[in-house]
């Protein structure tokens, strides 16, 4: 899987590029939408809004409305338009706040986007804020500056850096999307050792690269009685699914899903809901007892040329106007239990999620690497 240089057309094309491992480093200008200039930043509005870490520290939310206005530009740097409903939320903040975005190669995954924080440094160019997988927040923390949003404490502890260096944002869980006209209803993964799934199961791509294929073998190795973050049972069922004829080596896409292809595939449940919204007879459905829960996450570059509007992006992201457009994009936002309970949740959006009975499981950054160092050593001989 590789980065793109076009705008992607579907969610699959979206989730392939945030997952690439490898991507080499985009030149920072020839990938922006729009041109910008490599003169210094602009003084900042007021020189708090570059150390704040949280609204208080400037006074208030009218302060730092008051503060990013004057700086007048936000640059955002991979966010494509049709991924999780970023166009809307794109547009909501300029015509809320009267803030110029200028989005910084679109297609670009997370390695591209922490390769142009540190080729921009402190230039105009730079990205202020940035949407990465889990495992970049993490590994590159010492590149984000501390901010906690006014919802903070919305967001459950396992989900955020406890100094505010990075903090997830959306995301969802791990799921089975299954052609209701081709295989029968599934109530467990266990289902499939049925002769009916001949052939007619399989992953969206090689679990020792991609993300969601991880978690689908993780997924499997907590239903068959595994704990995080040992995925060896995950991977003897798939080499059990191959020994019966039933795993079908074939990546699935919106494409395969659309001419039937592959009629049962493990995938994140918004990426399933997607890629099956066309097809009437497609159902995702999420294991009650194996709910493994993957998110991306936020973060604010230190260097951010607009301080002050990089703050205040992550205030409107984290409101409930923004949580609730997260959603409108078939993507779970963090607050969403919050919400939930307190009745501020989009209900129509709401209700076309997959129903989650379970209790979710988050895998850390270094539980995705021990489960990734067993399938490099395992995985291919499994299902060979």
């Amino acid at each position: 899987m590789t980065s793109g240089n076009v705008r992607p057309s579907s969610v699959r094309y979206r989730l392939m590029a945030r997952l690439c491992v490898g991507a080499a480093a985009l030149l920072l200008v020839a990938s922006c939408q729009q041109s910008g200039s490599s003169s210094p930043p602009a003084p900042a509005a007021d020189a708090c809004a570059r150390t704040a870490a949280s609204t208080g520290d400037c006074g208030g939310m009218d302060r730092l409305v008051a503060m990013a206005r004057s700086e007048g530009t936000l640059n955002v740097i991979g966010l494509p338009r049709a991924w999780a409903n970023y166009g809307a939320l794109l547009d909501g903040f300029q015509a809320k706040y009267g803030i110029k975005i200028t989005s910084l190669n679109p297609n670009g995954d997370s390695l591209d986007e922490i390769a142009a924080v540190t080729s921009a440094g402190k230039t105009a160019n730079a990205p202020d804020v940035l949407d990465l997988r889990i495992q970049v927040a993490a590994s590159n923390a010492t590149m984000f500056t501390p901010y906690k949003v006014s919802t903070w404490n919305d967001i459950p502890d396992g989900q955020k850096d406890s100094n505010g260096q990075w903090f997830e944002d959306y995301g969802g869980y791990m799921s089975v999307g299954y052609d209701s006209s081709r295989v029968p209803a599934i109530a467990s993964i266990d289902d499939f050792a049925a002769a009916k799934f001949r052939y007619k199961v399989g992953l969206d791509g090689d679990p020792i690269q991609a993300d969601s294929a991880l978690g689908a073998v993780m997924m499997a190795s907590l239903a068959e009685g595994g704990t995080l973050p040992d995925i060896s049972r995950g991977v003897a069922y798939f080499h059990q699914l191959k020994l019966k004829g039933h795993w079908f080596n074939l990546q699935a896409t919106s494409k395969t899903i659309q001419n039937g292809s592959t009629p049962v595939v493990f995938d994140w449940d918004y990426v399933a809901l997607a890629n099956g919204k066309n097809l009437p007879s497609w159902k995702v459905y999420v294991p009650n007892a194996a709910v493994v829960g993957g998110f991306y996450a936020q973060a604010i570059n230190k260097n951010a040329p607009h301080p002050a509007a990089a703050r205040l992006w992550e205030e409107y992201l984290y409101s409930d106007a923004g949580q609730n457009l997260w959603l409108q994009g078939l993507v779970r936002p963090v607050r969403l239990p919050v919400m939930e309970t307190a009745g501020t949740v989009d209900q129509f959006a709401d209700s076309a999620l997959p129903a989650i009975t379970g209790v979710p499981v988050f895998m850390t950054p270094d539980a995705i690497a021990a489960a990734r160092t067993y399938l490099s050593s395992h995985w291919t001989a499994a299902i060979s």
